[in-house]
């Protein structure tokens, strides 16, 4: 047990001593650990072209690659699987959002897969309890789905697209 304890201390030294002397270029970092912010390995101003554990709370300007954690935050844009309770991205977002809640406050392109999600334009399909988005080009599936302008598909049991023939249906609503 103590061998194993010991091998883990060390590989963990590793992985740091790695990180915090790889070449890097314009403050993008290949890791993130994050606690919470302020308390993470680099500060919210790098961006992660890697992997992104965040135990509690993280807070980077960009995220490429696996961003995973209770409270994923982005300040700027986002290309990667992120997975976890929450995920905020003010910028634009391309790939899979699978948190309880996704808010993406500009492009979504991709999937959003939670209880809630949120962007500021859709592009792609989004399934969960609740889907808002002030623009959609694609699907959304859920209980209830909500959109300004609609380009696709709406499945729920209620569907509302503001400014389509139909503003509100149950079950189906689309607009092409």
């Amino acid at each position: 047990m103590l061998k194993s304890n010991r091998r883990s201390a060390l590989l963990l030294a590793a992985v740091f001593a790695l990180v915090l002397v790889a070449p890097v270029h314009a403050q993008t970092r290949p890791v993130q650990l994050s606690l919470f912010n302020p308390a993470q390995v680099f500060p919210e101003q790098a961006s992660i072209e890697g992997v992104r554990l965040n135990l509690i709370y993280g807070k980077n300007a960009n995220v490429s690659g696996l961003d995973w954690g209770l409270v994923n935050h982005t300040t700027g844009s986002g290309t990667a699987w992120q997975a976890g309770g929450l995920g905020m991205v003010e910028g634009d977002f391309t790939g899979l959002q699978s948190n309880w809640i996704n808010i993406t406050r500009g492009e979504a392109t991709g999937v959003q897969w939670g209880l809630f999600n949120q962007a500021g334009s859709g592009h792609g399909l989004a399934v969960g309890w609740v889907n808002v988005a002030k623009d959609m080009r694609g699907v959304q599936l859920g209980l209830v789905n909500v959109t300004e302008t609609m380009h696709g598909l709406q499945i729920g049991l209620g569907n509302v697209i503001q400014k389509g023939k139909m503003p509100f249906l149950p079950i189906v609503n689309w607009s092409y």
